[in-house]
């Protein structure tokens, strides 16, 4: 009776799978950068950035991927003495209930490279929840610990707005943004204190137009960062300075 069961499990299995495979989605995307920017603050000191990924999605709502750019701040910062990635990975569930879209998930992101043993690593947990009506998204990350590289920051925060703007019939798409990343936790708290504040906020204004699947942008952003941002490398380089970037990527 139970070799019947198992058999009837099986049989259902194969044929529910080639189903299963016809509502799934593959696409990948390549980007280059001027300069890569994550919520405002540089991640390459200044300096072009090459970046690409890939995302499986089901018609169900849930999707998976992996994405990677180049970066020096790691290095720079004097943290690892070769950390030239970041490799992010994240999966979650996105769904329409009425006129109201939501997304909800968890992001890694991993640094990889040679660490001394007392570093803290920059590698990064969070989770996010986001929901969109017309054409602007609002979005609320929570950090799950040690947060780019500072230590027992559980709780942090980052809230942001998005507006987008497609201009029928020119493939031009207009684009509004403002973000709030806060620090919690006693490495913050020290910082704080020292005149260095690590929350911060920030703002960019962007514009791309698409040449038959090759999208062009330009994007203005700045903020409000503090010291914090300005002294971890080398060249005293100020990473949240305000900015334009100019972008050429491609989705397929």
């Amino acid at each position: 009776m139970l070799k019947k069961k198992l058999l009837v499990v099986a049989l259902a299995s194969a044929f529910s799978l080639p189903a299963l495979a016809d509502d799934l989605t593959v696409s990948s995307n390549v980007s280059l950068v001027s300069d890569y920017l994550y919520r405002g603050i540089s991640q390459s000191g200044a300096l072009p950035a090459l970046q690409g990924g890939f995302d499986l999605s089901h018609a169900s709502g849930l999707y998976a991927g992996v994405w990677g750019s180049s970066i020096s701040w790691v290095s720079d910062a004097g943290l690892a003495n070769s950390a030239g990635l970041e490799l992010d990975t994240y999966a979650g569930y996105k769904g329409t209930a009425a006129d109201i879209g939501y997304d909800v998930g968890f992001l890694r992101y991993n640094y990889p490279g040679s660490y001394a043993a007392a570093v803290i690593k920059p590698d990064t947990n969070e989770i996010y929840g986001a929901l969109s009506y017309s054409i602007v998204t609002a979005k609320l990350s929570y950090s799950l610990g040690d947060l780019f590289g500072v230590s027992k920051a559980q709780g942090s925060t980052y809230a942001e707005l998005n507006a987008s703007y497609v201009i029928a019939d020119t493939g031009i798409t207009v684009g509004g943004h403002a973000g709030l990343q806060t620090y919690t936790g006693a490495t913050a708290d020290a910082a704080k204190a020292g005149g260095a504040d690590p929350t911060y906020s920030d703002y960019k204004l962007s514009v791309t137009k698409d040449f038959s699947g090759y999208v062009a942008g330009l994007a203005l952003s700045g903020t409000n960062a503090s010291s914090f941002y300005t002294t971890i490398t080398p060249e005293a380089k100020k990473l949240g300075k305000g900015t334009v970037v100019l972008s050429l990527s491609r989705a397929m």
